[in-house]
């Protein structure tokens, strides 16, 4: 405990003096870096925040060091995201790489691949988007139908993705094939890597309901995608999207408790627009409701060591997370819509000059968190995946 405390002090003493003071405020969709080939910093101070943090191995601290990442355990990372979160530190890279296909890489990529992406990921110059949905296969995605034909050194993809988050901006997507369309379903499907500029490949944004169009479609005619982009074994891909599935419904679980990517917190919204008294909020059902998520996300915070110490000791089984997908992105969209019933008039902000800023994106934030019960699979689904795997409860005959 001891070395973790002197860990934390040295910690704070780097964040305090190496983070710019424009990077200790609550960040904006706009002032989000998430790299690639296109990607650009949306001030001076943003580049010299992800430069000093790229040169600790802190755009991705648990990643081993050859990775580009600082080899930290599951508790100094820990350490080290609270710490931001006191100071109000922004995030300095955003990105799929580093939530979900880099850990993925690690566990069933082969050395050729990990050499040639983890560090392209850690460092900003690539960033992925994730193939899996399909027109007709959303929560059965093992239905997928977008074919893989293997053509001896190479893999003829067709077909198309949906739900494709950034796809117009990505340089690189990993992607959910069908190799074998005669084995049964789960038993069939391949993971490959594809280079999103290989002829064949086009995007075309959806519009939702917040106004922004992260969201896209994916369509692949006859891409040519080279042998060596087969992550682990051929009709494999399975057990590969699973454990991405993991650490997606982990990221998700966590939604909502980094601060700094807000444009207000629940209590800093009660404080602007609510009547008080004697210091506390005057109504006591919005009284009621604010109270019931701050401790529920305290639940939160609780459960997420809970489950780190539980790994740290070789004894998670990892069931929690399927609860804590369900539970946090439940919580976030709770957590928007009593932000927006606080803002009362002012929380039917879209445009113009009768609204602060920070009040459209709070009301565009609270329509978007409507996906997050969709995405990494349904509410629904995943409230009967806890029933079957983490409970044990019969199904229905």
């Amino acid at each position: 405990m001891e070395e973790l405390e002197q860990f934390r002090v040295e910690v704070r003493e780097w964040l305090e003096a190496n983070c710019p003071a424009s990077q200790r405020l609550p960040i904006t969709p706009e002032q989000q870096y998430w790299g690639g080939r296109n990607g650009s910093f949306a001030s001076d101070d943003a580049r010299v925040w992800f430069e000093r943090m790229l040169a600790k191995g802190w755009t991705v601290p648990e990643w081993p060091r050859e990775y580009g990442g600082a080899g930290l355990d599951a508790q100094q990372a820990r350490i080290l995201k609270k710490e931001m979160t006191r100071l109000g530190c922004r995030t300095p890279l955003y990105g799929l790489g580093i939530w979900m296909l880099g850990p993925a890489l690690l566990e069933y990529g082969n050395e050729e691949q990990k050499r040639v992406h983890l560090r392209a990921i850690a460092e900003g110059r690539l960033r992925w988007c994730q193939g899996y949905s399909e027109p007709g296969a959303g929560s059965d995605l093992a239905s997928l139908q977008t074919r893989a034909e293997d053509l001896g050194d190479h893999f003829l993809v067709n077909g198309s993705k949906i739900w494709t988050s950034g796809a117009d901006k990505a340089d690189w997507i990993f992607c959910l094939v069908r190799t074998d369309p005669q084995a049964r379903k789960q038993q069939g499907i391949s993971f490959l890597l594809i280079d999103m500029a290989t002829p064949g490949v086009s995007v075309s944004p959806i519009e939702l309901i917040s106004g922004s169009s992260e969201f896209c479609q994916t369509f692949f005619d006859n891409v040519r995608v080279p042998k060596d982009n087969l992550v682990g074994e051929l009709n494999a891909g399975w057990s590969v999207a699973k454990a991405l599935l993991k650490h997606e419904r982990k990221l998700m679980s966590e939604i909502g408790t980094e601060t700094a990517s807000a444009a207000y917190t629940p209590i800093e919204c009660a404080r602007l627009y609510l009547p008080l008294e004697d210091g506390r909020v005057a109504d006591a059902v919005m009284r009621d409701a604010l109270a019931r998520h701050e401790m529920q996300m305290h639940a939160v915070g609780l459960t997420q060591m809970r489950i780190i110490e539980e790994t740290r000791a070789g004894t998670g089984s990892g069931l929690t997370a399927l609860v804590m997908k369900y539970c946090g992105t439940e919580e976030e969209k709770r957590k928007q819509e009593l932000m927006v019933a606080m803002m009362g008039s002012q929380g039917l902000g879209w445009e113009g000059d009768d609204f602060k800023a920070a009040e459209i994106d709070t009301v565009r934030q609270c329509l978007s968190t409507k996906a997050l019960s969709i995405a990494g699979g349904t509410s629904e689904v995943q409230l009967n995946i806890i029933a079957k795997r983490a409970l044990d409860l019969p199904g229905v005959t």
